[in-house]
């Protein structure tokens, strides 16, 4: 018996074999000529000294012995796969630092936390402010907007729109909204969570007071105090219809007219995509905003 050891090559003509059951088939999931095949097993049979593939009128046939092989094929098969992932994944290394609002940080944070499970060499800075970090001078990589950015070295690119509702406590309803409905004429008459005045700029926020939100007892520039204290009782918020639809403790509000809903930019350097880790980012931020959107 001659003592050659199969190559890699060899292994996965007989695994092609082994899995098409014919020369013809194998050669065609190969890319060559079924005459090549035959030809490297009938190499392969020679090397080992022992006949590996019977071709019979119901296709090929495997020798015991070419079954320890493929075998052997299959694991170095899902080895070198697992290296080829790995290899893939070690290519994005690095920091990425991400800019957005707090209303978005629990969307976002989610994708960027599937996104470390897939790159364990990448670095996650999740900055949240109330001020937008110029991505221009290089304070953040990407950044989630509600406005565009005028500087001619950045994208600013247009996800979509974040539907927006009223939102109130299951306790709050019982007590002062019966069937969950809110009129124009009746908002005077509740209580309201919203952002500080000096936000009251916003298209949101100018809406929230056309429409009858006068008593505002709770007030603040953070998002989530707002979803916190609409949770708590306190009173009526405006919120994110996505995030306030998942909170078992709120409930959407019947209105005579529907919030208009916040523009979404995804912004970044015009040339950040030729950067792996920004690259990969900015795929897995715009795939979890799209799930929010209109």
């Amino acid at each position: 018996m001659s003592t050659d050891t199969p190559s890699w090559d060899d292994l996965r003509i007989l695994l092609a074999v082994h899995r098409d059951k014919s020369f013809l088939a194998a050669g065609k999931t190969l890319g060559v000529a079924p005459t090549t095949v035959a030809r490297r097993i009938e190499a392969l049979e020679h090397a080992l000294g022992h006949p590996l593939v019977h071709r019979g009128n119901d296709g090929a046939r495997l020798d015991p012995m070419a079954l320890r092989l493929v075998a052997l094929g299959e694991e170095l098969e899902l080895g070198l796969a697992s290296l080829r992932r790995d290899a893939r994944n070690e290519t994005i290394t690095g920091t990425v630092r991400v800019s957005l609002s707090e209303g978005l940080v629990r969307p976002i944070t989610q994708a960027l936390a599937r996104l470390r499970v897939k790159h364990p060499s990448l670095f996650i800075e999740l900055i949240s402010e109330s001020r937008n970090a110029n991505i221009a001078r290089g304070e953040a990589d990407i950044g989630v907007r509600i406005v565009p950015t005028a500087s001619p070295s950045v994208v600013s690119k247009r996800m979509g729109r974040a539907p927006l509702g009223l939102f109130a406590a299951r306790d709050y309803v019982d007590r002062r909204l019966p069937g969950a409905v809110l009129r124009r004429e009746m908002a005077p008459l509740h209580d309201w969570v919203a952002f500080d005045s000096t936000l009251d700029h916003l298209l949101h926020a100018r809406w929230l007071r056309s429409y009858g939100a006068t008593r505002f007892v709770f007030r603040t520039n953070a998002y989530a105090a707002i979803e916190h204290a609409v949770t708590a009782g306190v009173g009526i918020g405006l919120l994110n219809r996505s995030q306030g639809a998942t909170n078992p403790s709120l409930v959407e509000l019947e209105l005579d007219e529907t919030p208009p809903p916040v523009d979404l930019f995804l912004v970044f350097l015009r040339d950040a995509k030729k950067t792996p880790r920004i690259r990969v980012a900015l795929r897995e931020i715009e795939s979890e905003i799209a799930r929010h959107l209109t």
